[in-house]
């Protein structure tokens, strides 16, 4: 899903998202409670009509902010109360009251409020932010009155597979529509990513949607669909397209780099995106050089077609039966020079 956190990707309109092959985005409960307000958006006829997107949405519960904003925010078993980031005022989180700005935005798919513990974390800090994560989203479901919604439990744990497996089974007994796998890409390294992932998600439901917040990188892509996870969100693909880094099935490109400034070959020559049709590496090298807001806006919009080609293919991989065939031979790409 790419990230669409204030009702926007940024850069980006719906019809560009949609030719990059997206099928459904996200955004963030928090921000849009602050600007423009839930009741806003559902006076304008809720968040798809809001910003004219006809596919499914998801909404975080504002529980990552628990995280980010650790340092302007007040955190009990209550809720949370936020110091607004943009003008000090305060906004009262809590389970119920992050259901019923959901249910005002009305995306397709929504979140539980959870607390994501920062890395490292003591194994008591994992376990409050465990048994808090599982009150909260009992209430959540008890909250929860549209029936056309559906509403995911968060696993939380850290990298710790005892407080995973706690929270696993917690939720599974509140039988969600599907389960999120938060708490990971915090700091932790890749590797223990990838084990916690092998020891969290077979024990989540196989017949539920697994979905893996927050993450990241192609290459962590590749790992944690290939342990199990079916849905995705990073900001990295635009985030890093801003900042004139392209993702390519040979590897990222830093394009401010002085070896792409006569390279007449596109950003990436197996992707099938207009931009890759269109332009070259020397001349989105350029358009950053001198500070053009087309160059973000034409990376960006390559790099989320990229993400989107990179599972098409690993879908149809899998399908086939070889899906493990599929991760060995990118990632033997990706250790080459683009």
């Amino acid at each position: 899903m790419p990230v669409g956190t204030l009702a926007t990707v940024k850069g980006l309109t719906v019809d560009q998202l949609r030719a990059a092959g997206a099928q459904m985005v996200l955004s963030n409960t928090y921000h849009l409670a602050i600007r423009p307000g839930a009741e806003v958006v559902q006076q304008l006829g809720g968040l798809h009509k809001f910003m004219g997107w006809d596919g499914p949405i998801l909404t975080d519960s504002g529980g990552f902010q628990v995280f980010s904003l650790a340092k302007m925010s007040r955190l009990d078993d209550r809720g949370v109360t936020f110091r607004s980031h943009i003008d000090g005022s305060l906004l009262e989180l809590t389970p119920e009251r992050a259901v019923e700005i959901q249910e005002q935005l009305g995306p397709d798919f929504m979140m539980c409020l959870d607390e994501c513990p920062p890395h490292p974390a003591t194994q008591d800090h994992i376990r409050r932010a465990v048994d808090r994560t599982t009150l909260w989203a009992e209430r959540c479901r008890r909250a929860q009155r549209r029936s056309d919604q559906a509403l995911l439990g968060i696993v939380q744990g850290g990298v710790d597979l005892e407080m995973r497996s706690r929270s696993v089974e917690a939720l599974v007994d509140l039988d969600f529509f599907g389960y999120a796998v938060g708490g990971l890409s915090v700091g932790e390294p890749p590797a223990e990513m990838y084990t916690t992932l092998e020891g969290t998600v077979p024990r989540l439901p196989s017949h539920k949607l697994r979905y893996l917040m927050g993450v990241g990188r192609p290459i962590d892509l590749l790992e944690a669909a290939t342990r199990g996870i079916d849905l995705f969100d990073c900001v990295m693909p635009t985030r890093n397209g801003r900042n004139a880094m392209a993702f390519t099935s040979r590897g990222a490109l830093r394009l401010r780099n002085r070896q792409y400034q006569t390279d007449l070959r596109p950003l990436d020559e197996s992707c099938r995106c207009p931009v890759c049709q269109r332009y070259s590496r020397g001349y989105l090298r350029h358009l950053f050089l001198v500070n053009e807001m087309l160059g973000p806006i034409l990376v960006s919009w390559h790099n989320i077609a990229y993400y989107q080609s990179l599972l098409r293919e690993l879908r149809e991989a899998i399908r086939a039966g070889c899906g493990g065939e599929f991760r060995a031979l990118q990632l033997a790409r990706w250790d080459e020079k683009s």
